[in-house]
């Protein structure tokens, strides 16, 4: 069985990270979401969500017992200490699990599994993967896509740029780098090109 190499996506904010997730996933690569693992370990009924709600207050909990995302986002979005705390809780969990389902994929025999982690350099969690891969998109490009995604003035998207590390720090530590900024045939082109590259010595042509 061939030992499946786990390719961490990430990048900023608005940068493109689901399109091109979503690109190797119709290419046939098996797909792990750190945000849907972070959604599902909060799941109503959860140890961990009790504690965010002892830590946060009950307000962060929904009347069917699930988690108010945007009243958290309230709480966090402008308090670094409260952030952290959230962070605390959340990534070690994120971590525990995210393993799990990784060795649960590489035994799959796929050539190639893809981690798509927005905070992959900031939650500490490059060792998770073999590989990464950042989206990049220019600056102008981001703000004017997180605007238009969602629905918010010039300075609240440069606030939530700032609350990440640099674009230009992540592509320093990437092994490959996805332009984004063009249209999106450019970025499929690059995709296609990159997991060919990748995949070069397990797949017969």
């Amino acid at each position: 069985m061939i030992p499946g190499k786990v390719l961490g996506v990430t990048g900023g904010i608005a940068s493109g990270k689901s399109l091109v997730t979503a690109i190797l996933a119709d290419m046939g690569c098996p797909v792990l979401s750190a945000d849907q693992v972070a959604r599902d370990i909060v799941e109503p009924g959860t140890e961990l969500l009790g504690q965010l709600a002892a830590a946060f207050g009950p307000q962060i909990i929904t009347s069917i017992g699930a988690l108010d995302r945007n009243q958290l986002g309230k709480i966090i979005f402008n308090n670094s200490e409260a952030r952290e705390q959230l962070n605390a809780l959340m990534h070690p969990a994120i971590a525990v699990e995210s393993a799990a389902r990784l060795a649960e994929l590489r035994k799959t025999g796929s050539v190639l599994i893809v981690y798509e982690a927005p905070l992959l350099f900031e939650a500490g969690a490059v060792a998770r993967v073999d590989e990464i891969l950042v989206v990049f998109v220019a600056p102008e490009t981001q703000v004017e896509r997180l605007c238009a995604r969602d629905g918010i003035d010039r300075d609240v998207a440069l606030t939530k740029i700032a609350a990440q590390w640099p674009e230009s720090d992540k592509v320093a530590r990437a092994d490959y780098v996805i332009d984004n900024s063009g249209p999106i045939d450019g970025t499929r082109s690059q995709v296609e090109a990159l997991y060919r590259y990748l995949t070069a010595d397990y797949i017969t042509p």
